[in-house]
């Protein structure tokens, strides 16, 4: 009953439309009473093949609505109806959607049935929850993967970020998380991917048993700039709907930068100027309002847990999406390719992560053990030139005599299968027994 309610409130009293005046490129002119309407606001445009194309407003210029089409534009013409809508475009989540694969308009692209309509609409574009309202970050969250749990420990309601270059395992990494961690409900967008790796990455990567607590959003490469950035609306949406019902979840984004490319192509066509690598302006202000939406709820209510990749272009770690990003998220997780082309996987730079929870969320026992074995790859990572080179001499320093008798067992401990799991207790109690700390003779 409340969802047919939702229905008829969300009929429009009076049929307001437009027409087509221009087409340039992706960008759509609508002339009407553009005072009747609002950036944001959803179009309909009629095109002569008899199809309906739903279009955003973006803005407005010499008295027209400019507007960007979520399909392609073929069958427009000059003069074609235009209706405007008079709500904004909203989800209706359900529990029932678990395992399912979404497209950024929320209907299911697996092949199932059809999803079953929740009873409350959803904002895409909802605000985060006000600051003073917030509860704090909960306790460590299981990830499941070594290196993580140790050295970047993640606690309930943190947000990270992975920032690694093309081809360097985001998406083993990603998946081996959605599979591993301990939480209720993982929603994963998948957003820019290419359309070939998205039905391995559900199948294989994923997998069965990933699916059964997930729901997958997914916009391929090939999609409209709006659906793209609608797919990492949509998964935040998702997210904040089980929160509200008291779930800890999980919210993957793969990734960051396709959503800022998304908002690129958007800003461009409504004439912002470009600034850094062309980013308009706008996309520095959709980040944080995008990301702070994850993060923790209300007091006595469910949490976001949000993990966010960053594809660095041309494995720079400070181009402008990057950067912005890190000073936004509450951590970040560096891959490396040269730790990849060793065959070292998954392939973290652990002296470049940082997690800023730590060190109040290890226990007090295990903190001289995560400094000491950040010391000693310190050490090794300083001379490891030499040591190749054959330059250093066994005996000159005990600190590097030490870090070099350790590294093989550190790299191990490091390294980990995409279908092995380890705990936060076992990783602690195995770095403890690696470094030797119980033992009498560690003076170094």
């Amino acid at each position: 009953m409340q969802s047919l309610i939702s229905d008829i409130e969300a009929i429009d009293e009076i049929e307001v439309f437009g027409r087509v005046k221009t087409v340039q490129g992706l960008l759509i002119e609508v002339v009407g009473p553009v005072r009747e309407l609002r950036v944001g606001g959803r179009v309909t445009i009629e095109t002569q093949t008899g199809s309906n194309l739903a279009c955003e407003i973006i803005g407005f210029r010499d008295g027209l609505a400019l507007c960007l089409p979520f399909g392609p534009v073929e069958g427009v013409r000059l003069g074609c109806k235009a209706v405007f809508a008079g709500h904004d475009g909203a989800a209706y989540p359900d529990t029932s959607w678990l395992g399912r694969v979404l497209n950024a308009e929320a209907r299911p692209i697996d092949g199932g049935a059809p999803l079953m309509r929740g009873a409350a609409p959803y904002a895409l574009r909802n605000l985060p929850l006000p600051a003073h309202e917030r509860a704090r970050v909960g306790g460590p969250i299981d990830l499941g993967v070594r290196c993580l749990n140790t050295f970047t420990t993640c606690c309930d309601g943190q947000r990270m970020g992975i920032f690694a270059g093309s081809g360097v395992g985001k998406s083993v990494l990603m998946s081996m998380l959605a599979r591993n961690t301990d939480v209720d409900v993982s929603i994963i967008g998948l957003i820019g991917e290419r359309g070939r790796e998205v039905q391995e990455f559900i199948t294989e990567q994923l997998g069965e048993e990933g699916m059964k607590k997930a729901i997958v959003v997914v916009a391929t490469s090939d999609e409209s700039a709006l659906m793209r950035r609608q797919a990492a609306y949509l998964t935040l949406t998702l997210a904040e709907y089980f929160r509200d019902q008291g779930k800890r979840v999980l919210c993957m984004m793969d990734s960051l930068t396709r959503f800022a490319m998304a908002q690129r192509e958007i800003g461009l066509a409504t004439g912002e100027p470009p600034t850094a690598k062309g980013y308009p302006p706008t996309v520095f202000t959709e980040l944080p309002r995008l990301l702070e939406r994850a993060g923790p709820g209300l007091v006595n209510s469910g949490s976001v847990t949000g993990l966010f990749t960053v594809l660095v272009e041309g494995d720079d770690h400070n181009e402008p999406i990057a950067d912005a990003v890190r000073g936004i998220l509450d951590g970040h997780i560096v891959m490396e390719r040269s730790i990849a082309e060793r065959g070292r996987y998954p392939a973290v730079n652990v002296l470049r992560s940082v997690s800023r929870t730590m060190p109040g969320c290890v226990p007090e026992e295990f903190r001289p053990t995560l400094s000491k074995a950040r010391e000693l790859m310190s050490v090794y990572a300083d001379m490891e030139e030499l040591i190749r080179l054959g330059a250093y001499r066994k005996g000159s320093d005990p600190k590097v005599d030490r870090a070099i008798a350790l590294s093989p067992a550190l790299e191990a401990f490091l390294s980990q299968r995409s279908d092995e799991r380890t705990n936060i207790a076992d990783g602690y109690n195995l770095l403890a027994t690696i470094l030797g700390t119980a033992a009498a003779g560690d003076t170094a």
